[in-house]
């Protein structure tokens, strides 16, 4: 697992299907069910960690757009 789209696509697998229109808030959805996921016991703690390192890092890269977008 290396972007967004297989974090994406691991999602799936459990029928989460996420589009809310902004990136931004797809991605903190994502890290809620991603979380929840992982709480039930469906997903490995290193699965998880990946995952949640990914969605961290495309957080940061959407937040960094939209800062430079109000300047």
């Amino acid at each position: 697992m290396k972007t967004m789209y297989d974090v994406q696509q691991l999602l799936k697998r459990y029928g989460i299907f996420i589009y809310v229109g902004k990136r931004l808030w797809d991605i903190e959805l994502m890290l809620i069910e991603l979380k929840k996921i992982h709480e039930q016991g469906l997903i490995e703690n290193d699965e998880y960690m990946t995952a949640l390192l990914i969605l961290k890092q495309e957080h940061r890269v959407e937040e960094s757009k939209e800062n430079q977008t109000k300047k």
